[in-house]
């Protein structure tokens, strides 16, 4: 019988073979290696389409999906991958990968809706315009709209994130380079990988970040007969409310820089929900 030192060496050993093969991040974060980087169907788009160099590639880390939330994710990844958008077009999510409608396949998923969490068909599918958002910062493209969420999300920084409602919020981004733009993804456990591929490297692009004012949650306490007397469980942590004033820094091959405005961001305090009997 083996160890247990063995046993942790061995999973050791496997989970960095793993990250060999692509970047497997802690948090939401800008990667480089793709897990898609030797598959054929892969190869064969960036062939077709010409579109030799990943541009920018982007790692969302979804911390304790709700129900639904990743199945959806996962569903509007796929509609999402291999498409293309080509120079001077401008890309919807919401025409190219909604409406999000049993129909369509979505399930319902959490979303906010006025100062509350419910279930709606499709709840979840801003993961991947969060995504698509900062994948076209990252690639110095052109963004035409862009909604940030009404309470705060706990998988990106304040001021990164994006949100769309079919017919009434979008998520919109124009392809200013001079070749087409392919998109790639991937959902891997509770990580959603993209990444946008195309003729040449953008400049270095860093966000910031200015916090101008800060509201701390409120408590819910909501009765569940199920617990036993007195006792207490929280269901959701609360995340402060803020106005995030954002920035990003475009710092070019011969070293000059500038800095362009992303506009203000205003969330609501996302409350803290506690079950008690």
């Amino acid at each position: 019988m083996k160890n247990s030192n063995n046993i942790s060496g061995e999973v050791e050993f496997i989970i960095n073979k793993i990250k060999d093969r692509y970047d497997i991040p802690e948090a939401s974060s800008e990667v480089s290696n793709m897990p898609w980087r030797n598959d054929k169907e892969f190869l064969k788009a960036k062939e077709k389409h010409n579109t030799p160099t990943l541009i920018a590639g982007f790692c969302a880390v979804l911390k304790d999906p709700l129900p639904g939330e990743e199945y959806n994710v996962n569903l509007a990844a796929r509609k999402a991958k291999g498409l293309v958008v080509k120079p001077s077009d401008i890309f919807s999510q919401n025409t190219n990968i909604g409406p999000y409608t049993k129909v369509r396949g979505f399930k319902e998923g959490a979303s906010y809706i006025g100062g509350n969490i419910i279930m709606t068909e499709g709840g979840g599918v801003c993961k991947v315009a969060t995504t698509l958002y900062n994948l076209a910062v990252l690639s110095n493209l052109e963004i035409i709209e862009r909604h940030n969420h009404s309470m705060p999300i706990n998988y990106v920084p304040y001021g990164q994130d994006a949100t769309v409602a079919y017919g009434v919020k979008d998520l919109r981004f124009k392809n200013t380079t001079e070749s087409s733009i392919l998109i790639w993804t991937e959902m891997i456990d509770n990580r959603l990988y993209m990444g946008f591929y195309g003729s040449e490297k953008p400049p270095k692009v860093i966000w910031n970040h200015e916090v101008k004012d800060i509201v701390a949650p409120s408590t819910k306490y909501i009765k569940n007969e199920k617990l036993n007397s007195g006792e207490m469980k929280t269901v959701l942590n609360g995340m402060d409310g803020a106005t995030v004033k954002s920035t990003i820094t475009i710092t070019y091959g011969d070293g000059h820089y500038i800095i362009k405005n992303m506009g203000i961001s205003h969330y609501q305090p996302l409350p803290k929900v506690i079950e008690t009997n």
